[in-house]
């Protein structure tokens, strides 16, 4: 057993994670965590962005990239080969997740790009799907994979592989439904790691907090919580709230189960649910969506997008 685990984390970069990521899936779903939530429509949408960005987007990305980078740079080819690995690893995961803190911050403060963002937070459910789950476009526009593609022909390939498998592992954490951390917060002997790991890396319960459907409530906070890997960005950046709890209920209060390929390819294609943000002519944010395609029925105002 034991060489059968050390195998998968020494293939991350290949087979290792999706492996990982099958098995929390299972085990999320024998423990029913997804509810009634998880319909054909949002089965789909998960699986397709699931399986898109790691069989086609990346590999043809880092394809073209190695490609006409020799062209670009001919002579810096391994440029960097002599950089010790783990300040190679240190320099490589600030630079990865600093950068992506921001891309991430501004899909949810400009109206504009939030569409190309809504589709991670449409899903009512938390699970290890959930941190794949994006428009095609944001994938496409995601500064990780040009980075790793530059590092790697820069001569720092096994550094920049090892921070996204190692990545890769804690947001799938801090996606899933199974409250891994909470026994940091419970444990006496346990609460000095867990107070130090809350603050440095994303957990359930301050990633949980950022797909909440509501920000009033104490515990969700859609409108901070943005760290991938490190949750440091938020302390610094003042947008992070820790509370070792976790919301009642998560996405977007209005949310009309919009067809999976407009959530998958917006603009594309387009969503037929009526007042959707990602229908012909929609609201860049979603305040004006009729009550009836809300999710539940409550006095609350309907708010679409974390500002």
């Amino acid at each position: 057993m034991i060489h059968y685990i050390e195998q998968i984390f020494r293939n991350l970069g290949t087979w290792g994670l999706p492996v990982i990521m099958l098995i929390v899936g299972i085990i999320e779903f024998a423990y029913g965590l997804y509810d009634n939530h998880w319909s054909k429509n949002e089965r789909i949408l998960d699986i397709v962005c699931f399986i898109a960005p790691k069989l086609i987007i990346r590999p043809m990305i880092a394809y073209f990239g190695l490609k006409f980078l020799p062209v670009l740079l001919p002579g810096a080819k391994d440029a960097f080969s002599w950089v010790p690995f783990w300040w190679a690893f240190l320099i490589i995961a600030v630079a990865d997740d600093l950068t992506q803190y921001w891309y991430h911050r501004l899909h949810h403060q400009v109206p504009w790009l939030w569409r190309f963002h809504r589709t991670h937070h449409s899903a009512p459910y938390m699970g290890m799907a959930m941190a794949s789950r994006q428009n095609v476009i944001y994938t496409i526009f995601f500064s990780q994979i040009y980075l790793t593609t530059a590092l790697t022909y820069l001569g720092l390939g096994y550094a920049a592989l090892f921070v996204t498998g190692i990545k890769s592992l804690i947001t799938t954490a801090a996606h899933s439904s199974i409250k891994w951390d909470k026994p940091f917060y419970t444990i006496k002997w346990l609460k000095p790691i867990g107070w130090v790991m809350e603050r440095l890396i994303s957990t359930p319960a301050t990633h949980h907090a950022h797909h909440a459907d509501t920000d009033g409530d104490g515990v969700g906070h859609y409108k901070g919580n943005f760290g991938n890997m490190f949750f440091i960005w938020d302390l610094i950046f003042k947008t992070g709230i820790i509370t070792r709890k976790y919301p009642s209920s998560y996405g977007i209060k209005h949310y009309g189960q919009e067809e999976w390929y407009a959530q998958f390819a917006w603009p594309l294609f387009k969503s037929k649910v009526e007042g959707s943000e990602l229908s012909k002519n929609g609201p860049e944010v979603g305040d004006e969506i009729p009550v009836e395609h809300r999710r539940n029925e409550t006095d609350e105002p309907l708010v679409a997008v974390p500002a």
